[in-house]
């Protein structure tokens, strides 16, 4: 485990993780914020992203959400760097399974994130990039002592959609 909080462990994401993971990218309502689900090609490019990454970045990526009492991946939380605008952000991204929500597991990986972002990492700040329509995952981002401080529209699959950028500096 690279992150472990109370009820939650974060580890790197595997190809063994592909069912589990096409669980959550394949769920209409949990990825609505990125216009619809993925498809079988779309799961594994996501998941290749992420093993990329890690050989990219090393000590920091999209990583597995993993609940300690059972072992069970609910979801994925971890730090990437993410373009906004013309720069790029060290970014707190989190997707959980439909049946994980409102049980407070993204905002105990997020802080948790966040935490090792400043301590491990020694980033100045982090950021989230949240859709404009994505209500839970800004409140996240609040209860994690992110403020809005900038706004883009981005395009994506097709789609124009409106981004809200919360960060948080370190104390």
């Amino acid at each position: 485990m690279i992150l472990q909080t109370e009820r939650l462990g974060l580890r790197r994401l595997e190809q063994s993780d592909f069912k589990a993971l096409s669980r959550i990218l394949q769920d209409g309502e949990v990825m609505y914020a990125y216009n619809g689900p993925f498809n079988d090609e779309e799961t594994q490019a996501w998941l290749d992203r992420q093993l990329d990454r890690y050989r990219q970045y090393g000590r920091f990526g999209l990583w597995a959400l993993v609940l300690l009492e059972t072992g069970e991946m609910i979801g994925q939380c971890g730090l990437t760097m993410q373009v906004w605008k013309d720069r790029e952000v060290l970014e707190i991204g989190y997707l959980l399974q439909r049946a994980h929500w409102h049980r407070g597991y993204a905002i105990e990986a997020a802080r948790a994130c966040k935490a090792y972002a400043f301590a491990a990492l020694d980033a100045p700040a982090v950021c989230s990039i949240i859709r404009d329509t994505n209500l839970p995952s800004q409140r996240v981002a609040l209860r994690n002592g992110m403020v809005p401080t900038d706004t883009w529209v981005k395009h994506y699959r097709g789609v124009d959609m409106p981004h809200i950028l919360y960060c948080v500096k370190r104390d």
